[in-house]
């Protein structure tokens, strides 16, 4: 699915909307450095659109700026959120980064999305669908139903939907089983009316960061053995030491605190733990890579070096004044 954008990555145009800058690509391909540098550039205000990087106890696990990088310029929606916090959304993300966007723009600088959640910015630029809220009790009562039997009682009550999902595809059947259900009309239908999107009232100036890809991996691996030497371990034991944290919390499951977990239990050695954390990182930048270089715009800038996406981006708002 595409995001909605109003700005071709060329020449300037006239602004509908006050500019926004967006710096989108893999894990470590080097988009916070850029997102700095392009501050510095452009008297910016770096706008984090991570998943991971939104919670608070795992900077060195999710690679957030450190205190010396953050202190380079401002910041917004890094590690704000409580690990306890169980209910945070793309929804919930895209309210709080639409009222930063604001302030930013009020204060007179230039806002600069900056990360790896397709989802998030989709959500932000397009709007969401607007599903009334489940009923507990059909909810309950779907996500209850092995997947088996849910894809194929989807397939009796929204035919389109199950022939699009995969059969195993537990989290995604049981949405779209649940929303028809609840609400009489199939999810494709909601999704048509998406609201709250701000694609159409800015100028946005976007950036993929698309490195070659074996460098990637090669940082990728590096990157997770730092993780291991400089703090990641005793991040994932503080987490597992706290008695709030639901059991289901996304926190839980963000990449590398399963390996990292197991061998704080003595359940798989430091080895086991760090080829994990490096595979399932590599695994999940392979799906942006993907995901980034097939759904974004053709007018979006695309690049493999981190200090060219800075020189366009900046080229691009000094012409713009």
């Amino acid at each position: 699915m595409s995001v909605a954008v109003n700005i071709a990555a060329s020449s300037p145009k006239p602004r509908p909307g006050p500019g926004v800058a967006l710096i989108a690509g893999p894990t470590a391909s080097g988009k916070s450095a850029a997102a700095i540098r392009l501050a510095e550039a452009c008297d910016g205000v770096v706008v984090n659109a991570d998943a991971s990087q939104v919670y608070a106890d795992l900077r060195v696990l999710t690679a957030r700026p450190d205190a010396a990088e953050e202190a380079r310029v401002p910041h917004r929606l890094f590690g704000h959120v409580d690990a306890a916090d169980a209910g945070y959304s793309a929804a919930r993300w895209a309210g709080e980064a639409r009222a930063a966007i604001a302030e930013v723009h009020a204060s007179g600088k230039l806002p600069i999305l900056v990360g790896g959640t397709g989802l998030y910015l989709r959500t932000l630029l397009d709007g969401i669908a607007p599903v009334p809220a489940i009923d507990p009790a059909i909810r309950a009562a779907v996500r209850a139903l092995p997947v088996a039997e849910a894809h194929r009682l989807l397939a009796r009550e929204d035919p389109p939907a199950a022939a699009r999902l995969a059969p195993a595809d537990t989290t995604r059947v049981a949405r779209a089983l649940e929303v028809v259900r609840a609400t009489g009309r199939p999810l494709a239908a909601w999704q048509g009316e998406r609201v709250g999107g701000i694609g159409t009232a800015i100028t946005l100036a976007a950036a993929i960061l698309l490195p070659d890809r074996d460098a990637l991996m090669a940082r990728i691996d590096a990157r997770c053995q730092a993780m291991l030497a400089t703090g990641a371990c005793a991040e994932v034991a503080a987490l597992l030491a706290r008695r709030d944290v639901p059991a289901d919390a996304p926190i839980l499951r963000a990449i590398g605190v399963p390996p990292i977990a197991a061998m704080i239990r003595g359940d798989a050695a430091e080895a086991d733990a760090l080829a994990r954390l490096q595979g399932d990182t590599r695994r999940y930048a392979k799906r942006q890579y993907t995901w980034f270089r097939n759904q974004s715009p053709e007018s979006w800038i695309r690049t493999t070096d981190s200090n060219e996406t800075t020189d366009r981006l900046a080229t691009l708002f000094h012409e713009q004044g």
